[in-house]
């Protein structure tokens, strides 16, 4: 990413770094969502466990996404500190600044990314 164009490469990590901090946050908060169901035999405790299996199977999938953006927060970290943020990995042309300022852990441009 040019000087002209980088819009600020500390303002970048501080962003990343800031959103990962949350997402750690919030998947520590939200672990005892994600454990393992109890039996319950009785009728109310059937439908009380299948309302509370679904529960957790929606917090699971939320905390998969989560771990996939935390790949994506870490990887943009690694292509900050070696120089390669803000370049498609790619084609390796640069990344528009308005799509880095949206998701700055973005690391495709956005040809690349209608191709896939």
């Amino acid at each position: 990413m040019n000087s002209k164009q980088d819009g600020g490469l500390d303002a970048f990590k501080a962003q990343l770094i800031h959103r990962r901090q949350e997402l750690w946050k919030v998947c520590s908060e939200t672990l005892d969502e994600r454990q393992t169901v109890e039996a319950d035999s009785s009728v109310s405790g059937r439908l009380s466990r299948a309302s509370a299996l679904q529960s957790q199977a929606l917090a699971q999938e939320t905390d998969r996404r989560r771990q996939a953006e935390l790949k994506r927060i870490g990887s943009a970290l690694e292509r900050l500190d070696d120089g390669e943020f803000g370049y498609c990995v790619v084609c390796g042309d640069e990344i528009a600044l308005e799509r880095l300022r949206m998701d700055p852990a973005v690391a495709t441009c956005i040809d690349c990314a209608r191709r896939r």
